[in-house]
């Protein structure tokens, strides 16, 4: 497609210097994936300006630029307020706009993303459709699991994924959309089918100025003009959960309720499209009955917790503005599959609970922690950390949560990146209060933390290693990555233990 075609079609206002009828054949944003005939974007970054490699990737076979600046180099170069904000569109109309076949399913908050979006695939995909996945912990593609770099990729590789979905047979996509992809535009041009709010609360505070800009980036997901339904159904396109203060905030300003466009859901059993009551859970999974608009169901899922009774009905939600069937969807929950790092099991016949658990929020840490005792005889043993170079306001809350909710709390090292290690425990203590009923021990060793919080339980304990879920690496300075896997760790700690005492 030429370059001049390519701008008009995708709706993006242009100043165009050089030759508009040169070829387009790829696009790029990161010059090493620079090849033959290809618009390269130059935007700045978080610490680079790809400005910069401009020259770069023209050597490397860039024939034209998208710029925010224009470049002393012999090639056209289309300047544009926010290079960001165009690569959307552009990259959507480039690879024919494919949400616009494909049926995406939006999933946005602070937590619950990934357990909701594996929960909309499996729904789907038990009614006969085919459906793709994006989120934290993979992307599915016509069935084949795929690794994945980040929550929410950018514009260019999201185009192209949905594109290699339609090519693949899918005919849905469940995708977890972050804030930071709403701020930078990553998420544009995507016509989502269904949008959906879990809950907020305090996280990447790092990225955001405070709690109101962090909910107007969430909100951004709600506001767009995509995202028209599949089928014509009273309550809308967006599901929203009313048990989340935001949630609340969120449904009033789309009148929720008043023939706007909304499904409404609450696990407290509060007012909604959607309700549970009777909740139960045990280690083998949750039991509740959901008041739905097709009438009662009883429902259960082999995922235990609160916070799992409100993932499942946020699924269902969904599965009721695609059209799906409410009774055969929630019958369909009871073979979902336990989703990798999200209140995962590991199971060495020891006597005791082990759970690893990707809570690295306050707000997640007491779900999981309130949810682990539930399930627990003995005693609950907790270890966790905070993340380096991300939001510091929630490490001493962090500290505060794990030692009011646990018998034991080792605090330990998780991504330091480039700050101190000990300096981010030192952050987390500092909310820990004197009188806190847990015994609190620090192990900054990550690996020596979790063999320290397994050889001190015993029989009906429950340990939950919290922080990092299903990641397999450990963030050092200067982007250094050790291999750690907290579930791996957890099973060759316990065979040690096991061969010790045998």
């Amino acid at each position: 497609m030429e370059l001049g075609e390519l701008l008009r079609a995708a709706g993006v206002a242009a100043e165009v210097r050089g030759d508009a009828s040169v070829e387009i054949r790829d696009l790029a944003y990161d010059s090493r994936r620079v090849a033959g005939e290809t618009l390269f974007f130059c935007f700045p970054g978080e610490r680079t300006d790809g400005h910069d490699f401009a020259a770069g990737a023209i050597e490397l076979g860039a024939v034209a630029l998208v710029v925010e600046r224009a470049l002393d180099l012999d090639v056209p170069q289309a300047r544009v307020e926010d290079a960001r904000a165009a690569m959307a569109p552009i990259a959507a109309t480039f690879n024919g706009d494919p949400t616009s076949e494909l049926a995406v399913v939006g999933i946005t908050g602070t937590n619950g993303k990934t357990t909701t979006a594996f929960l909309v695939r499996h729904l789907l995909e038990s009614a006969g459709k085919r459906c793709g996945l994006l989120g934290t912990v993979q992307q599915v593609v016509g069935g084949e699991v795929e690794d994945v770099e980040r929550t929410t990729p950018e514009a260019i590789d999201l185009q192209r994924t949905f594109d290699r979905m339609l090519e693949a047979g899918d005919e849905y996509c469940a995708m977890e959309v972050s804030s930071h992809a709403l701020v930078l535009h990553r998420a544009d041009a995507i016509q989502f089918a269904v949008k959906v709010f879990t809950n907020l609360s305090q996280d990447h505070l790092d990225f955001h100025v405070d709690m109101e800009d962090y909910f107007a980036a969430k909100r951004l997901l709600f506001s767009g003009e995509g995202g028209a339904p599949i089928i014509e159904l009273e309550g809308g396109i967006s599901v929203i959960n009313l048990d989340d203060p935001y949630g609340r905030r969120l449904a009033e300003e789309l009148s929720c309720g008043e023939g706007g466009v909304c499904i409404t859901y609450s696990a407290a059993g509060s007012a909604a499209d959607l309700s549970a009551r009777e909740v139960a859970f045990d280690a083998s999974g949750s039991r509740f009955v959901c008041v739905s608009p097709e009438g009662v169901l009883d429902v259960g899922t082999p995922l235990p917790g609160d916070f799992n009774v409100a993932n499942a009905l946020a699924a269902l939600a969904v599965a009721h503005a695609l059209g799906l069937d409410l009774e055969q969807a929630s019958k369909a929950l009871a073979s979902a599959d336990q989703v990798p790092g999200r209140f995962q099991s590991i199971d060495e016949g020891q006597p005791f609970a082990v759970i690893v658990d990707y809570a690295h929020t306050p707000d997640s840490m007491e779900n999981v922690l309130a949810a682990a005792r539930r399930l627990t005889r003995g005693r609950l043993i907790s270890v966790f950390g905070a993340g380096g170079d991300r939001d510091r306001e929630k490490r001493p809350l962090m500290g505060r949560a794990g030692a009011e909710l646990s018998d034991v709390a080792v605090v330990t090292s998780d991504n330091p990146r480039s700050e101190d290690p000990a300096a981010i425990i030192d952050q987390i203590q500092a909310g820990i209060p004197a009188d806190a009923p847990a015994q609190v021990v620090v192990e900054h060793d990550r690996r020596a933390a979790i063999a320290l919080a397994l050889g001190r339980a015993g029989e009906g304990d429950t340990v939950v290693i919290a922080g990092k879920g299903h990641e397999q690496g450990q963030e050092f300075e200067e982007g250094r990555k050790v291999p750690f896997d907290d579930r791996d760790v957890a099973r060759d700690e316990l065979r040690k233990l096991k061969a010790a005492a045998s």
